[in-house]
């Protein structure tokens, strides 16, 4: 076993022990770091494909009709072969699977739970399904306003997208501007978005921008209060806000319709992602299908988040995973977050000079879409300043609103970038 997949063995037994010990998003982060494990077993080959396993075999039989289809010399090395066999067009790859296979060599389990739960895009959509069957707009229609600040929180995201840039252009990375906007995602703090994203737009940063998604979701509680202290002052977070109306349900079937068609019409690269949560909150709404909605909730969500975590496990493997790139694509995840909370909660400050019902500042930071996390932080931090000052509904809208603007900024960079 050599010192780098030792290491990330290491990795996933670290996650698994955040996850188990710390509790720290233990539904998602369980499946990664024991994915991450089996990927690492030394010739078990399990992330990866037939020509990859064959490659690694360094079949002496196999290289040199590699290297003829890739158009390489007779003697190319393993390393190059693995160069040509990334690069290689969908035909060309296909050819050289078969010819794998053709040998005796076979997907690896991680690598066939790769490609049909992600690269086809099917379990990122259906948990958005999922979670939206768990969700309720009521808060946000009983406050509209609060959509703005689930918009605000998204700048973190195109922030982060220009300083992904900035540092390719000054030389101390080397992301393209899909890879700048797979990254920027992270800020949105919704893992199923930056999962679909990445699978779209760099596959191959797939597995650093998961973990560091998810890390960061299950980190809320210490990354936004002391942001949220900064810019805020006792007497604002003090501020008591109205009790919000009851929303009908008539309101709550026809929201879903309406954002579904608007946004489809406007933005069609965030239609999947919009459209599986708008059916999955729909079917929740109408109260006419219980059975489908439980089971979007329940078990439909669950097995398919086994699936997603071990397929994201593979791809941390120690020569994707290991390098330069992660680094920089944690600390430019991190800087999306902030800047999203950050935002957040200064457009809940403006939209209090310029209006006359007041608006916690609190509930900004929660247009972030780390639901329901991020709305029991606010509610939180609000009972610190006001022991009878309640603001967990009243974050849930920002929160919801959240989840909908991060679903636009994907389609918004599929839609320029895909």
């Amino acid at each position: 076993m050599d010192a780098g997949a030792l290491l990330m063995i290491g990795v996933g037994l670290l996650l698994l022990f955040l996850a188990i010990r710390k509790n720290f998003e233990p539904l998602l982060l369980v499946p990664i770091g024991f994915g991450g494990i089996l990927a690492n077993i030394p010739g078990a080959g399990l992330a990866y494909s037939a020509a990859e396993n064959a490659l690694n075999a360094a079949d002496p039989a196999l290289l040199p009709e590699f290297a003829a289809m890739l158009a390489l010399p007779a003697d190319a090395g393993v390393e190059t072969l693995r160069e040509g066999l990334a690069d290689a067009s969908a035909a060309l790859s296909t050819g050289l699977h078969r010819l794998a296979e053709d040998a005796g060599y076979a997907d690896g389990m991680l690598y066939t739970f790769y490609r049909v739960s992600i690269a086809s895009g099917i379990a990122p959509l259906v948990i958005f399904m999922g979670v939206g069957a768990m969700t309720d707009f009521g808060p946000l229609l009983a406050n509209p306003r609060t959509l703005f600040l689930g918009a605000a929180a998204q700048f973190g995201i195109f922030a982060t997208v220009l300083g992904a840039v900035g540092l390719t252009q000054l030389g101390l990375t080397d992301f393209t501007l899909a890879d700048a906007a797979a990254i920027g995602i992270i800020g949105g703090a919704d893992g199923p978005t930056a999962i679909y994203v990445s699978s779209v737009l760099a596959p191959d940063l797939l597995g650093p921008i998961a973990v560091a998604a998810y890390s960061y979701m299950a980190l809320v509680p210490l990354i936004q209060p002391p942001i949220m202290r900064l810019l805020t002052s006792e007497a604002e977070r003090g501020i008591v806000m109205t009790q919000l109306r009851e929303v009908g349900q008539r309101e709550k079937i026809i929201f879903p319709l309406v954002l579904l068609v608007l946004v489809a019409l406007l933005l069609p690269g965030a239609a999947p992602l919009l459209g599986m949560f708008c059916f999955g909150n729909l079917m929740r709404e109408c109260g006419v299908v219980e059975r489908l909605s439980a089971a979007a909730q329940n078990a439909l969500i669950n097995i398919t988040t086994i699936f997603l975590g071990l397929s994201v496990g593979s791809k941390l493997v120690a020569e994707q995973f290991l390098a330069t790139s992660t680094l920089g694509i944690l600390a430019l995840g991190i800087v999306a977050f902030s800047i999203g909370t950050a935002a957040g909660v200064i457009l809940a400050k403006l939209m209090n000079r310029f209006g006359s019902t007041p608006i916690n500042p609190l509930i900004g930071s929660a247009g972030v879409s780390a639901v329901p996390m991020a709305a029991r932080v606010s509610n939180r931090l609000g009972l610190e300043a006001n022991p009878h000052n309640f603001l967990l509904m009243h974050a849930m809208g920002p929160n919801v609103a959240g989840v909908v603007g991060s679903a636009v900024a994907a389609g918004v960079m599929i839609t320029l970038l895909g």
